[in-house]
């Protein structure tokens, strides 16, 4: 087992190897042992040498008694490389080569000076065999190095070193040891000895320079296919930076080195060093690096591999960038990286990407001065201290292009504002300030421009020095946009006692101090519209500003409300703050809905008291309103808004009536897709123009079905209806050429040109009825998709009642038009959207209702109704076709029966408490208690079911749902 390839074995099989010889400590079996293990190293199956050697370290560690020297003795005797024959040459190298590594991996090595340095001229001897062993010995050779003390590389391996030190500069594996050895014994290798072994006291100099090149790309070559930094490439920087010779190191080894030549293995290690290079260089270092040769070079490769199916290197530099903040402790070196990266442009775009989550290593100062500098670069761009580059079609369309200072200024300011709004998600030492303040500077730019300077308004104390065009408001506004869905759903941020109870408690979009963030917004944007020095994009009207001052006061008139009613209170606040201010965005659009929703906001606080003493054929209460108005929002393209409606119906879904969930069932009764309502849905979704999801999506339909529309366009012109034929007829005869006798001789030329006039019109006419048909089965087909979509989304408001309120009785209410939904889809067309729409609505029913671990406990009063639905549901399950379908039926079924089972009847007497010891009666006590399950009724049901299924032989019953039911009610 030790020669297995599989680790696991090899690993189980060494332990049970040094188990038995330590309960066996029988000198003959080791020592057999010992000469067993020294074979299989230069065993010919590779996977089976490590296993051997790794086995005879652990045995050589176990054993101290065993001298190092003569196990090397037998290394050398049993894998001679002078006696081996030619084929068995390799397989000897292998065994010579594991045998060292075998007494290095002991540990033992480096204590028995005689076995190290036996070891040592071993390797060297194998460095011969660099067409079997490659480089292995050399590298095995250093690290053995890399572990001695320093007096035992001085007294031991020094002398028998110095040829290879001396010769260091004539391969990388030569300069890599003197490298190390520098390093680990600056006593021994000091500048005095360097001198004598190649001439010069340090190894960065200009004389040596273009040899390192040469060293430099033999290594990179060498270890192209490992994708990482070689060893001796780091050891240099190191050694460059303690003999005080970076710049030199990095302008001509590097830059004007390694950088000339074209090859990808040089260009990536180029890179990789300027990545492992950061934590190890000081301010005026990462200066020279952050605006070199090389980061000029790296932002062209990331360009040019952006779209290409090739090696990209981005994802690989910003790791080492994440290395470099997570461990760096000083802020100003954190922030000169995160200037440097995010000044590397490309016609004013950064290279880094806006979303990039590094920025969640900074501390506190760093993040500050990084937020402080993107907001200064955005109003008053500075390309000069970008290090800007074009690619070769960028330069061409440069020349035809006069205005690029501008487009590079659009590009930059599109990246900081997306930046910026990133860091609200992405940092982890953002405060509340920090937070307040990028997103009032998102709004600000989105909305609003300064006519002169405000020093009381932060955002307006300094002028653009190039002022927004209406493309950088429309961009920063949709950027805001998704800002504010940020801080809906971010928790409560600080320190303080009072933001760690509201993050227990789960709390989102809120302020430690419990106010909304959106609420602060609005409070903004009021002080901005109040100000004089300040102008909206979009002035209000007087019927918009009328509205927003009214939706103020609404909010106003909230918070002094009862606490007790906290939830509708909330509800009403964030809807209305949230359609607010959608205002400075589609203005005519809001002000319709935010006036529907200041009513109702009246009409759920004014008059409640009214409302309760009213009968049930009075006007509609706050919740059928608010549900009302939910579901025009969520027909809306606002992502933001749509979000919203589903976190204010968790607040409402408590306070749920009948008539409100009734609302929501009706937008999938089918007979309900015909009214004026609907439509409305319909049409108002589909005239946006802002490009959504649904939009893409309906966009792909679109492309997916041009084919079928044109074939079913081929078939319609085939058709010519009896009407057209008639009045080609009629035009033909008043045209005195109608099939006969006559020719078009007979015709002259004023009659044909006549002719042709009427005919040609007469097709056109025609070919426009056909053009409406098209247009019309088109409008139907889209309304159809957009339908669908707006149905999902209502479908999600029915999980989340179902999830957030499992055990109201309203859920029994849902039941059915699921099932009835579930079993329409089914029925219909196989398209991707119907096809995924089937597969939300039978996961909901599955998870969300059947599976759910909370139910009802309150189904006493509702027994019978219950039963009723039981009986219902096992009756269309009996009498559907499709047992898919009959399957849905029977899973509801099971689920009332297990509300039933648990619930307790009010008819029986409540069971006394048992003694903990009975756990075993308890718990039969609890499997033969019926709870409100009318048992007799319940076995009649199942039983005239079960007898369809074994009577008829096309039953859609199948026996796993039997099997269920037995499993899981065997009473």
């Amino acid at each position: 087992d030790i020669a297995k390839p599989e680790q696991e074995v090899r690993l189980a099989a060494t332990e049970s190897l040094l188990r038995h010889l330590r309960e066996g400590k029988k000198d003959d079996e080791l020592k057999y042992t010992l000469k067993r293990l020294v074979e299989g190293l230069g065993a010919t199956r590779e996977a089976a040498r490590p296993g051997f050697s790794l086995a005879l370290a652990q045995v050589l560690q176990a054993f101290e008694e065993i001298p190092l020297c003569s196990i090397l003795e037998q290394i050398k005797e049993k894998h001679d490389l002078e006696k081996a024959k030619k084929k068995l040459v390799r397989n000897a190298a292998f065994g010579n080569f594991f045998g060292v590594m075998s007494l290095f991996q002991s540990g033992r090595l480096v204590k028995d000076r005689k076995a190290l340095l036996e070891s040592i001229q071993l390797l060297q001897q194998l460095t011969k065999y660099q067409t079997h062993l490659r480089d292995l010995p050399r590298k095995t050779l250093i690290d053995i190095t890399s572990e001695v003390p320093e007096n035992v590389f001085e007294e031991v391996l020094f002398d028998i070193l110095q040829g290879d030190l001396s010769s260091a500069f004539t391969s990388p594996q030569n300069l890599h040891l003197l490298l190390v050895g520098m390093q680990k014994f600056p006593g021994v290798l000091k500048p005095k000895k360097l001198k004598k072994l190649f001439g010069s006291h340090t190894v960065v100099n200009k004389e040596n320079t273009s040899r390192l090149v040469e060293l430099l790309k033999s290594a990179a070559k060498s270890e192209k296919e490992d994708k990482k930094l070689p060893s001796v490439v780091f050891d240099l920087l190191q050694v460059a930076l303690k003999e005080g010779a970076f710049e030199l190191f990095w302008n001509e080894v590097v830059e004007n080195g390694l950088l000339k030549e074209k090859s990808g293995p040089v260009s990536y290690m180029c890179y990789r060093l300027l990545g492992s290079a950061l934590p190890s260089l000081s301010m005026e270092q990462l200066q020279v690096v952050l605006k070199g040769k090389v980061m000029l070079h790296y932002g062209e490769h990331v360009v040019a591999t952006q779209f290409s199916q090739g090696f990209k290197f981005a994802a690989e530099m910003e790791g080492y960038i994440d290395a470099f903040l997570s461990g760096c402790d000083d802020p100003e070196r954190q922030l000169a990286v995160m200037m440097g990266f995010s000044t590397l442009t490309n016609q004013g775009k950064p290279v880094l990407l806006s979303a990039s989550r590094v920025v969640r290593h900074l501390q506190a100062v760093a993040l500050q001065k990084y937020v402080c500098w993107l907001k200064d670069m955005f109003l008053r761009p500075d390309l000069d201290c970008c290090l800007d580059f074009q690619s070769n079609r960028q330069k061409k369309h440069d020349r035809e292009n006069a205005d690029i200072t501008q487009h590079k200024i659009a590009r930059l300011r599109r990246w900081i504002i997306h930046r910026l709004v990133n860091i609200t998600e992405s940092a982890t030492r953002k405060e509340e300030s920090l937070v307040m303040d990028i997103a009032r500077f998102c709004f600000f730019h989105a909305f609003f421009v300064a006519k002169k300077k405000n020093s009381q308004i932060a955002e307006a104390s300094v002028l653009p020095s190039e002022p927004l065009n209406e493309q950088d408001h429309t961009e920063t506004e949709n950027y805001f946009f998704g800002l504010l869905q940020t801080l809906n759903t971010l928790p409560v941020l600080g320190d303080t006692a009072e933001a760690a109870a509201l993050r227990e408690k789960r709390v989102h979009g809120v302020t430690a101090d419990g106010k909304l963030w959106i609420s602060l917004l609005v409070e903004y944007a009021n002080k901005l519209l109040s100000s004089e020095r300040i102008k909206a994009v979009k002035p209000f009207t007087k019927e918009q500003r009328d509205i927003w001052e009214r939706t103020l006061q609404s909010v106003k008139n909230l918070q002094k409300e009862n606490k007790s009613d906290s939830a509708k209170v909330g509800a009403f606040q964030q809807l209305l703050l949230s359609v607010a201010i959608h205002l400075f965005k589609n203005q005519s659009e809001t002000v319709d809905i935010l006036s529907d929703l200041l009513n109702c906001t009246e009409r759920a606080f004014s008059k409640e008291d009214k409302k309760k003493k009213k009968t049930d054929n009075s006007e509609p209460g706050w919740v059928e309103v608010m549900v009302e108005i939910l579901l025009s929002l969520l027909a809306q393209p606002s992502l933001l808004l749509r979000r919203i409606s589903k976190s204010v119906f968790v607040w409402i879904c408590p306070n749920l009536t009948k008539r409100g969930l009734q609302l929501i069932l009706d937008v999938f009764d089918p007979n309900q897709e015909q009214d004026e309502e609907s439509a409305v849905v319909v049409t108002e979704e589909s005239n946006k123009k802002t490009k959504s999801a649904q939009d893409m999506d309906e966009e792909e339909s679109e492309d997916s079905s041009d084919e079928d529309s044109t074939d079913s366009g081929d078939e319609e012109n085939e058709e010519v209806d009896d009407n057209f034929r008639s009045q080609l007829m009629k035009v033909l005869q008043a045209g005195n050429a109608s099939v006969g006798d006559k020719s078009d001789e007979e015709l002259d030329d004023e009659a044909m040109m006549a002719l042709d006039k009427n005919i040609s019109a007469l097709f056109a006419e025609q070919q426009k009825r056909i053009q409406a048909k098209k247009d019309e089965k088109d409008r139907m087909r889209k309304e159809k998709i957009l339908r669908r979509d707006f149905k999902a989304k209502v479908l999600d408001l029915i999980d989340v009642f179902l999830v957030k309120q499992a055990e109201n009785p309203l859920v029994f209410d849902i039941i059915e038009p699921l099932l009835q939904l579930i079993e329409q889809c089914m029925s219909s067309d196989s398209d991707k959207q119907e096809v995924d729409f089937l597969q939300k609505t039978a996961s909901i029913f599955k998870n969300s209702l059947c599976r759910s671990k909370q139910y009802c406990k309150r189904v006493a009063s509702m027994q019978e109704d219950v039963h009723a639905l039981v009986q219902r549901l096992v009756k269309k399950a009996c009498k559907h076709t499709d047992s898919a379908v009959a399957l849905y039926y029977f899973s509801a079924s099971l689920y009332l029966l297990k509300v039933l089972k648990g619930n307790t009847s009010s008819a029986l007497p409540a069971p006394e408490p048992e003694k903990q010891s009975d756990s075993r009666a308890n718990q039969d006590c609890q499997l033969l208690n019926p709870g409100c399950l009318n048992v007799k009724k319940v076995a009649a049901i199942y039983r005239e079911a079960l007898t369809h299924f074994l009577s008829k032989r096309n039953s859609p019953l199948t026996f796993s749902m039997f099997y269920d039911l037995f499993k899981r009610f065997p009473v």
